[in-house]
């Protein structure tokens, strides 16, 4: 506790050391144009749109130019770089429609993000102009709101999921004592993993959207592993024969033998999950890596090192505050449950089960195979957000919604630009296509080119149009980086496209070497792997249908950008994944055991069923809840996270853990426990159990499925 103490005054510092933005790939071609255009060219992007609007005076007017001019001048030195308005360039396209509208475009001081960011602090307070009615676009403007958004968010994500999961915990817990278990290693888990990725900001940049990643698995974790550890010490000390101090420590022994080391495994397995996002170059994935990886590792060290230390020193004290329903609860068995007779009535008809619950989970999972994918724009903020506003107000006073981007030729002569600009006008769709500027880099000559075109930059029509000008041949010799916001978005949705078979690769290998290990079987890894992608599936059709189709957006309160941002369900593949496999471990874990002690699969399969159905469920309901929270979030894609992580973790610990798995492992029979001859022997010598079990005799064949398999 005192390395906890430690660890909290240090790790909510980190609050000020957290980057914004990291959705881009450095290696990318727009990030290559990015930094070819600054080199030769200066800094010219539109970092920042201010609008200036009165009521009564028009643009020309004296007081209305001396309020915008003199705001200007008054900037911060050094903190923009560049200023481009209607007064310094009468350009026509900087007056808004109505005559009473300008915008100014300023490009901040700064070569990379954090330095963009304090200039953006310094500036954002003073672009007011006394008089105007000023608004602020841009993608600074964004991420300020995105950042207060996200702050707000957290607040309220805890101020109503906390209690909900207190009550929630006291009704399944039982006593007062055992529901604040899993408050205490939350707690533990969140301010250790801030401390983490403080240290990790030292060393490389940490997204602030870490933040939210460890709020939510250091508190859902938290809750199934002390749920977890707290029912089998209760299980494991009701049956020692008095209340001593060495039927305690007894009992805490044979709980971590059994219950700590699935939590163990649970452990590495679910951040092996999250360590996969380390693979991706966007700061944002791998920021959700950093955060994802140090929640769980610091949530499984507290439930195997303070948890158990503490049921040592309360022992039976754990039931102080016993609820009355854990009085009865206490004086049942659980060995023939309605657990298990669900599992029975599953196995009696295995073939049923498993095709109908298919069909209907796959039905779920077909608006998936119509996805849409783009990035991060204004659309992630509620309408009333100041940045979301200021976008509204540019699309209609200057002419509706345009996209553009940005061409660095490189080595191309007057003749080559010319006859470039022309192929490139000449694409269906294009509004203006113009250099803006020429120059000379180590001997060859640089041009810059600006095209746009109407609409939104994120849709489909825009990502074609960047494709179709980067097919364009600027001439013999001659280069082209094409950049700007739909060049972003096309190479972040190849990015991730090309870097996600490697991310699934690294996961399902690390995940089928630990579960081998746990388990000894190759058979029910596999099935782990398969049960695990049908229920993720199954919620990204429903995020599909929500968030790319709109519907339910009114009840909702978001804005369907009629796409799906490209990075999130990646972020919830990581994340479901190793929860999947949380709930996988804990049931075979129990299968295991009991496998060992009678050899009698339908047997172990059912009382396995029972003795976890209702650990998962209610693990699952705790955490729904606090993803529940999450999902009231402002952010466009934070709710996303959180609604499709709700589906998938509802249909994960009830209808796939209690039907499925079930009905899959009374088809295979012995065969779930199939190990080739060679890994079988390495397991009986160095494998891992749940406790202390005799060990069955290795088969150097498969077995065959058991005789006694019922008629579909």
């Amino acid at each position: 506790m005192v390395l906890v103490a430690a660890a909290a005054a240090y790790g909510l510092g980190v609050f000020g050391q957290l980057s914004d933005g990291g959705f881009d790939d450095p290696a990318s071609e727009s990030s290559r144009a990015l930094a070819a255009e600054r080199e030769v060219f200066g800094d010219r992007g539109a970092d920042v749109v201010a609008i200036y609007s009165s009521d009564d005076l028009r643009v020309d007017d004296p007081a209305f130019r001396d309020a915008v001019t003199g705001t200007l001048d008054d900037l911060p030195a050094g903190a923009v770089e560049r200023v481009v308005s209607y007064y310094d360039t009468p350009d026509p396209s900087l007056v808004g429609e109505d005559g009473r509208t300008t915008r100014v475009v300023l490009t901040l001081a700064g070569d990379g993000q954090d330095a963009k960011s304090r200039s953006w602090d310094e500036v954002a307070d003073a672009l007011d102009a006394p008089g105007l009615t000023t608004n602020l676009a841009g993608q600074w403007a964004v991420f300020g709101d995105v950042n207060e958004q996200v702050s707000a968010d957290i607040a309220r994500a805890e101020s109503l999921s906390m209690p909900i999961v207190f009550l929630l915990s006291l009704l399944i817990f039982g006593s007062l004592v055992a529901a604040l278990m899993p408050t205490l290693v939350g707690a533990i888990a969140v301010l250790g993993a801030f401390a983490v990725v403080r240290l990790i900001t030292g060393v490389t940049d940490v997204s602030v959207f870490a933040i939210n990643v460890i709020t939510l698995l250091g508190m859902g974790l938290a809750i199934d592993y002390a749920l977890f550890v707290v029912s089998r010490f209760r299980e494991e000390l009701a049956g020692q024969p008095d209340d001593s101090r060495e039927s305690v420590r007894a009992a805490v022994a044979r709980t971590m033998a059994t219950a700590g080391r699935t939590v163990l495994f649970s452990g590495l397995i679910v951040a092996a999950s999250l360590a996969s996002l380390l693979i991706f170059p966007q700061t944002f994935l791998r920021s959700m890596g950093y955060g994802g990886v140090a929640a769980v590792l610091v949530a499984m060290a507290a439930a195997l090192t303070v948890l158990p230390a503490l049921l040592v020193v309360l022992g039976r004290r754990i039931e102080l505050g016993r609820m009355p329903w854990r009085r009865r609860a206490a004086r049942r068995t659980d060995d023939h449950g309605a657990w298990a007779r669900v599992a029975h009535s599953v196995m009696r008809r295995p073939v049923t089960y498993l095709a109908v619950i298919t069909v209907g989970l796959l039905a779920l999972a077909s608006p998936f195979a119509s996805a849409q994918w783009g990035s991060v724009d204004e659309r992630v903020l509620p309408e009333e957000m100041p940045s979301r506003v200021a976008a509204d107000l540019l699309a209609d006073q200057f002419g509706g919604e345009t996209s553009s981007a940005t061409i660095v030729l490189r080595g191309a002569d007057r003749a080559d630009v010319r006859d470039y600009v022309a192929e490139v006008g000449d694409l269906s769709g294009m509004k203006d296509v113009q250099p803006v500027d020429a120059g000379r880099d180590g001997g060859d000559a640089m041009t810059l080119v600006n095209a746009t075109w109407a609409g939104n930059g994120q849709t489909q029509t825009s990502q074609d149009l960047v494709r179709d000008i980067r097919a364009i041949d600027p001439g013999d010799g001659a280069t082209a980086l094409v950049g700007g916001p739909s060049a972003q978005a096309v190479d972040i949705i190849d990015s991730v496209g090309d870097h996600l078979p490697w991310m699934g690769l690294v996961a399902v290998t690390v995940m089928l070497v630990l579960l081998f290990v746990a388990f000894g079987s190759l058979v029910l890894p596999l099935k782990a792997v398969v049960m695990t992608a049908v229920s993720i599936v199954a919620s990204f059709g429903v995020v599909t249908w929500i968030f790319q189709e709109g519907h339910l957006s009114g009840l909702l309160g978001f804005t369907s950008p009629g796409y799906l941002d490209v990075t999130q369900p990646i972020l919830m593949l990581a994340i479901l994944f190793g929860l999947s496999m949380d709930y996988e471990v804990f049931l075979l874990s129990r299968v295991r055991e009991e496998w060992d002690r009678t050899h009698d699969n339908t047997a172990a399969v059912a009382a396995g069923v029972q003795r976890t159905g209702r650990i998962i469920t209610s693990a699952a309901l705790l955490l729904a809840v606090v993803i529940g929270g999450f999902a009231t979030s402002g952010i466009v894609f934070l709710k996303m996270i959180g609604i499709g992580m709700l589906v998938a973790v509802l249909l994960d610990a009830t209808v796939v853990r209690a039907l499925l798995v079930p009905a899959t492992m009374r088809l295979l029979g012995r065969a779930n426990w199939w190990a080739p001859a060679p890994l079988a022997r390495w397991w009986q010598r160095h494998g891992h159990r749940e406790g202390i079990a005799p060990e069955p005799p290795v088969s150097p064949q498969p077995p065959a499925r058991e005789p006694d398999l019922v008629d579909a």
